[in-house]
């Protein structure tokens, strides 16, 4: 099967293209750079995802039998728009499948969602689910209209090696620093979280498995947890006793913490309203049972333990604390 990657190169991606090697798919990757790290076996094709032209060009003389697209521009958004028009052109080839990787935000919100509810408006005001939900409505449309073998999957928040986002880092810099943890008015929010490889699997299963065309899939570990238990699995994975500091939100709002930016105080966007949603489907037709949460937290931090230290200023947690 010649595949291609849309926006290879990091966290997600490099899993994806590290199981396709594997199964012995011809692997091609678009983003970007000229150049890649993923060894001389993968095609290098260079394009901005905006560049809609250039997109549909290279999709159109790939020949690609398969396509995996979990590029997002965080800078500009991903477009609805742009999702379709590089599905238009693959759809020029002998494409057998569509992959595109979505996001739970796709919903809006909602507890124990499940692959048939309905997703948020085109009108929702964050700019993230809005795009995922468009790109998706825009392939189903594709598929009901012409048979376009699209499918969907919406991914929680994701863990693993390579994390771009300050995440698991947060914590574990804490904890090897001896560093008390704060939990947003106690910790009690639920968070649905899964391998970075658990999303890996899903999209290269469903390149190979033909009842996946024209499907949705949910993926993540199979049981949310909160806040406080988040950071029980993170400190006991790096054997350390955590010490757990309530604070109320408001409190950390009023010193000027932020849940996405400097000063962060519970990881990058991580403090969100809870979302969850139904694992079922995943394995009941592709056959994917997810990993463990901690045994793949493991990986996650054997990954960490490789990287540079990066500088943290905890003099914002020290005031909001009452340290010195």
């Amino acid at each position: 099967m010649r595949t291609l990657v849309i926006g290879g190169t990091q966290f997600m991606g490099r899993e994806v293209v590290a199981r396709l090697l594997a199964r012995g798919h011809e692997v091609a990757i678009l983003h970007r750079r000229d150049h890649h790290d993923l060894g001389p076996r993968v095609e290098n094709l260079r394009a901005d995802r905006a560049d809609l032209s250039r997109v549909a060009r290279l999709l159109r003389a790939g020949e690609f039998t398969g396509v995996v697209d979990l590029a997002y521009d965080w800078r500009r958004g991903t477009t609805p728009a742009q999702v379709e028009a590089a599905a238009r052109a693959a759809a020029a080839g002998p494409l057998t499948r569509y992959v595109f990787v979505s996001s739970i935000s796709a919903y809006g919100s909602g507890l124990d969602l499940r692959e048939e509810d309905p997703l948020a408006p085109d009108d929702t005001p964050n700019s993230y689910a809005r795009n995922k939900a468009g790109a998706e409505r825009a392939l189903f449309r594709l598929h009901a209209e012409t048979g376009f073998p699209a499918v969907t999957v919406r991914p929680p928040f994701v863990h693993g090696a390579h994390q771009p986002f300050y995440r698991e880092q947060f914590f574990w810099d804490r904890l090897r620093d001896g560093r008390p943890i704060m939990l947003p008015d106690g910790g009690g929010t639920l968070m649905h979280w899964v391998w970075a490889g658990d999303v890996a699997e899903t999209c290269v299963r469903a390149l190979e498995v033909p009842a996946a065309a024209g499907e949705a899939f949910n993926i993540g570990h199979v049981e949310p947890v909160t806040q406080r238990e988040l950071v029980a699995a993170l400190a006991r994975v790096a054997g350390v006793e955590p010490e757990l500091v309530p604070v109320s939100r408001e409190a950390i709002g009023a010193a000027g913490g932020h849940p996405s930016r400097e000063p962060l105080y519970f990881g990058e966007h991580l403090d969100l309203p809870a979302m969850t949603e139904v694992v079922a489907k995943v394995t009941r037709l592709l056959g994917l049972i997810p990993a463990d949460f901690e045994t793949a937290l493991r990986r996650g931090w054997e990954w960490y333990l490789t990287q540079p230290r990066r500088p943290v200023d905890y003099r914002f947690e020290d005031r909001l604390l009452g340290r010195r």
